[in-house]
């Protein structure tokens, strides 16, 4: 076991690429789930969101999208899954229903470009993330 119980972890993840055909659509609707807007670039080819603990996600206009459904490549942890889930409904977002696993409960939103995000519950308890 380390010796950095319960402490804030030394190493974060700084970025995640993600491809999409309509990069302000995505922009927007990331957003929505809660992301917060960085940088967006005039020819809206590219842009920058910012998730809780600093991590950056990428977007970038990409030719090829994704078959309709695809799991996206980063997952979104929230501190209450119902709460969010409740919350992306009410939004009209058409979040799945919850399911409880071994560690996690999660349910998938699904988003432009033919994603489909994650939402899953934390695991760190009372540990600073």
């Amino acid at each position: 076991m380390s010796k950095s119980k319960g402490r804030r972890p030394p190493v974060a993840v700084g970025h995640v690429h993600l491809p999409v055909k309509d990069v302000p659509e995505s922009s927007a609707f990331l957003q929505e789930l809660g992301l917060r807007a960085i940088f967006e670039n005039e020819k809206q080819t590219f842009a920058v969101l910012e998730l809780r603990g600093g991590t950056h996600l990428i977007i970038e206009k990409s030719r090829k999208r994704p078959k309709e459904g695809t799991q996206a490549p980063v997952d979104f942890m929230v501190d209450d899954v119902k709460k969010a889930r409740a919350k992306y409904a009410k939004k009209g977002m058409k979040p799945t229903r919850i399911k409880t696993g071994s560690i996690h409960s999660s349910f998938f939103i699904p988003g432009p470009d033919g994603w489909s995000y994650k939402i899953t519950s934390s695991h760190a308890g009372n540990r600073a993330v």
